[in-house]
């Protein structure tokens, strides 16, 4: 299944259906939510990374469960951009997870998600460390496809 870019991604996504947000780490992937308007992104699950089969199974139950129309992934861009070896890796790995859970999948960058993270954790939560660690995966997941619903929003026509 090819990867999307997010505005084709969201007219695949059927009314009432959700989206659901990867940010795959070195050994969590953080999970994240829309809700059924296509509005809002929540924290949903920090899962173990496994192998791929391992990991779509657990997927495929959230997506059944969820109504999931789409995926959106993080994409480890390099800080000036550049597409490099992490970011070939998290296509490949979408591009096979798109087609084991038979939904379309899209690509946004991530970069300096988990910072932004950990230093609202940080500064504004007064969160510790083992606490951060629980929650970053999946509240990253959840900054990152709140960026993509931002961004992929349709435009409204001025009425003025």
């Amino acid at each position: 299944m090819p990867l999307f870019n997010p505005h084709d991604l969201r007219n695949l996504v059927q009314s009432g259906q959700r989206i659901l947000g990867l940010d795959p780490g070195s050994k969590t992937i953080g999970v994240a939510l829309t809700d059924v308007s296509l509005m809002l992104a929540s924290p949903l699950i920090g899962l173990k990374r496994r192998k791929l089969g391992e990991n779509a199974q657990e997927l495929a139950k959230i997506v059944l469960a969820q109504d999931v129309g789409a995926l959106v992934v993080g994409l480890p861009l390099s800080l000036d951009g550049s597409f490099g070896p992490a970011a070939r890796a998290a296509s490949d790995w979408t591009q096979a997870l798109s087609e084991r859970l038979g939904i379309p999948a899209g690509l946004w960058d991530e970069r300096l998600s988990s910072s932004a993270v950990n230093r609202f954790l940080i500064q504004d939560a007064d969160m510790t460390r083992g606490r951060r660690a629980e929650v970053v995966d999946k509240m990253a997941a959840a900054y990152m496809l709140q960026g993509w619903l931002d961004a992929s929003r349709p435009e409204v026509p001025e009425i003025f």
